[in-house]
């Protein structure tokens, strides 16, 4: 198997269960699973960021950093990941350097040993501090690439992103394909030019909304990418990842070989299927989201975006108009300097376009995320933006166009001011800046229980950043 053997990233405790079921699994649903899952020789298993830090706190009562701990208390032989929205952490915008700083110390401090960070405009001015915190703590650091299409994405493009990343420190490289809108013969010319152009290793990571991803990720390997993200097989496919156990099966008896067991994925696989019975009994699984969605390709939408517009015109009775809200989806994205579509960009491109269809006239309400990212609040976008919009936003206000965060002053010490009534850990004050609404809502939850955090959970290095 020599040193072409392919690595496996588990994502069935983050990204499988966030783009099928809106982040819904608990912690105790994953506890009685995790000692077989860190037997099985996993190259990561990806487990906390993304929207669970969110979703823990907003809908299931849960501290974010207790289920972190908690993971990290049961994988004692395998690398934890986490996903990070650079400048924006998990939260909605951005946040002061102090900030970023202090969450990816406390990150690999209660547990986490690789952190996937990327920005959605793939302005690597956004994820400079991250980066450096991580590098600081001596964590791995992997920078993934916001893979997208359109005129302005040429393979010189993404090749200069890759040596851009390399030279920032990146101890390897995610092709993040969060629409699953790579195609096979793509992979084959983009990993082939990838390894050539950088010698950190390339993880691929796609989803199987248009269909595709399975036949990407094999071209992918075979020219040249090391790891792949896949999701054990109850949690797999549709808006998620390949499943794990066909892949492995895929690479069988190849160079390639993982060498996993398949009767132990088949095992831990049985885990997680009555828990994704009870939540499609429950609704929380949309059908919708297993599907093949060919439209994928056309509006480039990703898949928990695809759930969020399902929910928000639910919410507005006006599911009739999701093919409308689809088509302008694009229209949209081209108005707002054509970004990659993922976490926050997907949101604010898809709420946008719900509310031009919802009102029938275009712009005429504008979230204050647009306007945002209007302003240049996000960043540089690879095309300029629809002038005639970005007036209707901003006016004639001058946009910026330094690195976002270098208009914030630090902010840790007022956040500690304003929440500290509630805090019973160090990393409560960053619950709190992240999401301040939910986080206090939560930590009333969690006082009225008479919840104290258990200290022998508590990690080692519970220090703030020396001032």
């Amino acid at each position: 198997m020599g040193d072409k053997k392919l690595k496996i990233t588990e994502t069935v405790l983050r990204d499988g269960h966030q783009s099928l079921m809106a982040t819904r699994m608990r912690t105790d649903e994953m506890v009685p699973i995790l000692e077989k899952m860190d037997a099985v020789g996993y190259h990561s298993i990806e487990c906390w960021g993304g929207a669970t830090f969110d979703a823990c706190m907003r809908f299931l009562d849960e501290d974010p950093w207790q289920r972190l701990r908690t993971i990290r208390k049961h994988l004692k032989n395998t690398k934890t990941q986490m996903l990070l929205r650079g400048q924006n952490l998990l939260g909605y915008r951005h946040y002061a350097d102090d900030v970023v700083e202090y969450f990816v110390q406390k990150s690999v401090a209660n547990g986490i040993d690789i952190l996937r960070i990327f920005d959605a405009l793939n302005d690597l001015r956004n994820v400079e501090a991250a980066v450096n915190a991580a590098k600081k703590e001596g964590a791995h650091v992997q920078l993934a690439m916001s893979y997208t299409t359109g005129e302005a994405y040429t393979l010189d493009y993404w090749k200069k992103l890759a040596r851009d990343m390399e030279s920032m420190g990146a101890d390897s490289i995610c092709i993040k394909d969060m629409a699953g809108i790579l195609t096979p013969n793509f992979a084959t010319e983009l990993v082939s030019e990838l390894t050539k152009t950088v010698d950190v290793p390339i993880d691929l990571h796609s989803h199987c909304t248009s269909g595709v991803a399975p036949i990407t990720y094999v071209r992918g390997v075979e020219a040249g990418c090391s790891i792949i993200d896949t999701a054990l097989s109850p949690f797999s496919m549709g808006t998620s990842q390949p499943a794990t156990e066909v892949m492995v099966e895929t690479f069988k008896g190849t160079e390639f070989d993982t060498g996993l067991d398949i009767n132990l994925l088949a095992e831990i696989a049985n885990h997680f299927r009555p828990i994704r019975e009870k939540y499609m009994a429950e609704g929380i699984l949309n059908p919708k989201a297993l599907d093949v969605d060919i439209k994928t390709l056309l509006y480039q939408v990703p898949g928990g975006m695809l759930s969020n517009l399902m929910s928000q015109l639910k919410e507005q009775n006006a599911m009739d108009k999701y093919d409308e809200v689809l088509a302008e989806v694009p229209r949209v994205r081209k108005d707002l300097g054509e970004p990659p579509l993922v976490t926050p960009s997907s949101q604010i491109v898809g709420t946008q376009a719900v509310l031009n269809v919802l009102y029938g006239e275009r712009y005429k309400v504008m979230s204050k995320e647009t306007k945002a990212i209007l302003r240049g609040e996000y960043g540089r976008t690879i095309k300029p933006f629809n002038p005639e919009v970005q007036k209707l936003a901003i006016g004639d206000e001058e946009p910026i166009t330094c690195r976002p965060a270098d208009l914030l002053t630090n902010e840790l010490d007022k956040l500690e001011e304003e929440m500290k009534i509630y805090k019973e850990q160090d990393e409560d004050v960053l619950s709190y800046a992240l999401l301040p609404g939910p986080a206090v809502d939560f930590f009333k939850k969690r006082a009225a229980k008479e919840h104290l955090v258990d200290p022998e959970l508590m990690d080692s290095k519970n220090k703030a950043y020396p001032v």
